[in-house]
């Protein structure tokens, strides 16, 4: 049962000294750094870190903001810790899953994501709607013709997603596949 910090500047010129040592205070006993933009989905570190991460263990932040990208993204990283049996604490907001207070405000934080999506869902409907209404059809027109030419085009679009994506999370995954499948390359 340890305190383990994670500290994250979105810039090589900022340093995450000030964070680590308020990880520090906090008594956290390890403590990771990392350099990586808001939106910067590869994190290599906290990959490796939420890897780690035993049972009983806390992983504690100065601020949400320093390691999630979305409210989405933060309730992602603290599922992953609670499938573990670990925390996580933010020492500027009230978020301590291993309190009861810390874990009503993420079910509220839940509910306000989900909230959102619903929101999203119904205006998404209600603006198709409106421009079925108007006589306007959504979509690619050539999509809607079967253009051989245009439905090459997206299936080339879905597969280099599709790889980019997996390059994205290989750090997730393929310690996994490794440790599963030793003897395959």
């Amino acid at each position: 049962m340890h305190l383990i910090g994670y500290a994250c500047v979105s810039t090589e010129d900022q340093t995450p000294l000030p964070q680590s040592e308020a990880l520090q205070t906090a008594g956290c006993v390890e403590i990771h750094e990392e350099h990586a933009s808001g939106g910067n989905c590869t994190r290599p570190v906290l990959a490796r870190m939420l890897e780690r991460i035993s049972k009983g263990d806390t992983l504690v932040v100065v601020r949400i903001d320093r390691l999630a990208r979305s409210l989405s993204h933060l309730l992602e990283v603290i599922e992953r810790l609670e499938a573990k049996g670990a925390f996580f604490r933010s020492i500027q907001d009230p978020i301590d899953t291993g309190s009861p207070q810390g874990k009503f405000t993420l079910q509220v934080l839940s509910a306000a994501v989900e909230f959102e999506r619903a929101l999203i869902r119904e205006r998404t409907k209600a603006g198709l709607a409106s421009a079925r209404a108007k006589g306007r059809v959504g979509g690619n027109p050539g999509l809607r013709d079967r253009d051989p030419a245009a439905l090459r085009k997206v299936r080339l679009a879905r597969q280099d997603g599709y790889i980019e994506g997996l390059n994205e999370t290989a750090q997730d995954w393929v310690p996994h596949v490794r440790r599963l499948r030793p003897d395959m390359a």
